[in-house]
């Protein structure tokens, strides 16, 4: 086999023919781009369409949800508001029917004969006073007194309670102090001033307090009434 030699011309030749090649591969390289470029926007699109679709999905579901929870919260409101004004209602009664229980525990004392029952303690008391209102601008005492029983020299200064406790008791010694300054820059009233609690149910120690600060102690027990029985040295305070 025989070997034709190199001329200018063929080599010329060669060198066009490498060239067509290259132009083909780099045409192709340039259509592969291409495509591999449209491929990768169809993909973002399609990626971005359902980014956008999961959100649309995702706002209607919060909005669902919140639409939810809103009427959730306004159905929760109003029973609220509707138990807190049951509740309102309630208390409003249970007052009414306490402020009914003290007055009608004043009309027991006075009804189970508590005139009677401080006579035989050795108290002249022959006269009552309800529900007693003292106001003084000069001092700035004042307060109610719910029973009081006279006998001229000395007046018996009750505090009636449904359920009587120590701090009861206290709020009326204190009440009985207000009362002494309040009857002196009134009238410069000579009158003694003896203090008494009284309840439907006493504890122990309310009625422990009060003998201890001087003051006696009144249970009611259906109609009637009575008079604890003092501890033995047992002296009545005066105001």
């Amino acid at each position: 086999m025989s070997v034709q030699p190199l001329t200018y011309e063929s080599v010329l030749e060669l060198i066009r023919e490498n060239s067509r090649e290259m132009r083909e591969e780099h045409r192709e390289f340039r259509r592969s781009l291409k495509e591999q470029g449209a491929e990768f926007d169809r993909k973002m699109e399609e990626q971005r369409a359902e980014y956008v679709r999961e959100k649309q999905k995702r706002d209607a579901e919060y909005a669902r949800e919140k639409k939810e929870r809103d009427a959730e919260y306004v159905r929760e409101k109003k029973e609220r508001d509707a138990e807190l004004a049951r509740i309102e209602k309630e208390t409003n009664r249970k007052i009414g029917k306490l402020t009914g229980t003290i007055g009608s525990m004043v009309e027991h004392m006075i009804g189970g004969r508590i005139l009677e029952k401080f006579q035989a303690v050795g108290y002249e008391v022959d006269h009552y006073t309800r529900n007693h209102f003292f106001s003084a601008k000069k001092s700035g005492v004042k307060g109610e007194i719910d029973l009081i029983l006279h006998d001229g020299d000395i007046s018996i200064l009750i505090e009636v309670k449904t359920k009587l406790e120590t701090a009861d008791v206290r709020k009326h010694l204190e009440k009985m102090e207000k009362y002494r300054i309040y009857a002196n820059a009134r009238w410069n009233d000579p009158t003694r001033f003896i203090g008494a609690v009284a309840g439907a149910v006493v504890t122990d120690e309310a009625k422990d307090f009060a003998h201890e600060n001087g003051m006696y102690v009144i249970v009611q027990s259906g109609d009637a009434v009575e008079i604890v029985s003092v501890p033995v040295g047992f002296k009545a305070k005066e105001w």
